[in-house]
């Protein structure tokens, strides 16, 4: 459930020919911050493009970037539902090494909504790699205020799959689409529905997705005592598709590392493009800054 316009590529690096990375891109660093490299990772159904603004402004602050692409996303449902949250774990993987490579140094993990899960979870497999994790919008679960009351139900969509029912049904997002400023929303609507999908993403949560993001969600609420890395929690205080429980799980769950906790007043889900995206974007190259120092944030 992540939105964003499309935005030029600049001098964004993509792998052409393949579907699964064409649509990544990589903003080679400058300065004292250059050896210190920021994965960013999308959410569920979303795009690389959702997390433009934010890589711009990190790339500004010296920092070498990566927007990683999600096995299955930016194309299809049909290619989405065929992907399990072990795929969309190894495309994280496969970027950090790819990152790792470009620096020959430890990253800071930095992801929005689905994508933070996603950041802890690397941060638990590899400690030694992860040295910071930024959690934006984090989303074990969805049960912000403008959820339908039918995703409640949504445990049992397993039991669905094993019957085979339902590949083809999906929870469809609901205004506001997890955007306050009412301008950007509409916009964002007007691509959602341009049927671009690796522009803006897919409109609505197939139901063998959220199964998939609901197993990744308890895999890692099992081993968030297994991160050893600072974290940055931003959460909007309102937001309408994942609660600010969500983030408080982060932290309660890392008991082995610094977690700093922000509520933002006037954002809703999306907050790397809604009102506050400045300061979310000053908030993760503060963070950063102190990670790529040496110091504990």
């Amino acid at each position: 459930m992540s939105r964003e316009t499309a935005l030029p590529l600049g001098d964004a690096a993509a792998r052409p020919g393949d579907a699964d990375t064409q649509h990544e891109y990589l903003l080679r660093g400058h300065g004292p911050n250059a050896g210190t490299g920021v994965l960013l990772i999308h959410g569920l159904t979303g795009t690389p493009n959702e997390m433009r603004l934010l890589a711009k402004g990190l790339h500004r602050a010296g920092f070498t970037v990566l927007a990683v692409q999600l096995a299955g996303h930016c194309g299809t449902q049909d290619d989405l539902v065929a992907t399990r949250w072990q795929d969309w774990h190894a495309s994280v993987q496969r970027g950090a090494d790819r990152l790792a490579m470009v620096t020959g140094g430890r990253l800071v993990a930095c992801g929005l909504s689905m994508g933070a899960v996603l950041a802890l979870a690397l941060a638990a497999d590899r400690p030694a790699q992860v040295a910071g994790v930024v959690a934006l919008s984090p989303t074990f679960r969805y049960d912000g205020w403008s959820m339908p009351a039918y995703t409640r139900l949504s445990f049992l969509l397993p039991l669905f799959r094993m019957l085979g029912i339902g590949r083809r049904r999906v929870f469809m997002e609901q205004p506001p689409y997890g955007i306050k400023d009412a301008a950007l929303r509409e916009r964002v609507v007007a691509q959602m529905q341009s049927g671009d999908s690796a522009a803006a993403g897919l409109p609505g949560n197939p139901w063998w997705s959220v199964i998939e993001m609901r197993a990744l969600a308890a895999h890692v609420r099992r081993r968030l005592d297994a991160v050893r890395s600072p974290c940055l929690v931003l959460h909007a205080r309102h937001d309408d598709i994942a609660s600010a429980a969500n983030a408080q799980a982060i932290v309660q769950g890392v008991r082995y590392a610094p977690v700093e906790l922000v509520l933002l007043d006037d954002s809703y889900h999306m907050i790397t493009i809604d009102r506050e995206r400045r300061a979310v974007v000053a908030r993760t190259v503060a963070f950063a800054e102190h990670v790529a120092r040496g110091g504990t944030p």
